[in-house]
């Protein structure tokens, strides 16, 4: 469904992203035989970036809150429900004008979702320490060091207080250059 706030938007640094509104995804994260694993989403070849592994996402929709807009895209994409996550910190990438919220969120379930749309070729557990052998979305590749640091800072603080918190960064992958669609 195309919505109001679907489209590319040119950030104060000149590099094109989706999401006239901003965008955001879930980065959902549970404790693996293998240690921890994160959630993954291969884009589909025609996608922006296509090809690529990364969190699932999307648009935002106009007035749409960053956790409200990435529950819906992975209810839509995969059919996880807000039931299914238990939400912590976020981290935004702030690129002026234009921002990807990363909300983190935690999981118990050993199910694997499934790709509900032509925007997924596959989702799979990915343990954290073999990251890097995938081909990872650049957005995501530039701002994982400060996601993981606030996953790290939700799941400890889970235990004590609600977990939720945000950091906030300025940055635009240098690999994010203006693409055409």
């Amino acid at each position: 469904m195309f919505t109001p706030t679907d489209g590319w938007i040119t950030c104060a640094l000149g590099h094109r992203h989706w999401g006239r509104a901003g965008a955001a995804g879930l980065l959902l994260h549970r404790d693996g035989m293998r240690g921890p694993e994160v959630l993954l989403q291969h884009r589909a070849e025609w996608s922006h970036h296509g090809g690529t592994w990364g969190t699932p996402g999307g648009a935002l929709h106009a007035d749409e809150d960053p956790a409200t807009g990435a529950l819906r895209e992975v209810h839509e994409e995969l059919g996880l429900s807000p039931e299914d996550v238990v939400l912590g910190a976020t981290s935004v990438d702030d690129h002026g004008g234009w921002s990807y919220t990363t909300v983190i969120a935690r999981t118990d379930d050993p199910r694997l979702p499934d790709a509900l749309t032509a925007e997924t070729l596959e989702v799979r557990w990915v343990p954290v320490a073999e990251m890097s052998r995938l081909p990872l979305h650049p957005g995501f590749v530039a701002s994982w060091e400060r996601v993981r640091a606030a996953a790290q800072a939700s799941s400890a603080a889970a235990s004590t207080v609600s977990g939720k918190g945000s950091v906030n960064v300025s940055c635009c992958p240098s690999s994010a250059r203006p693409t055409s669609t």
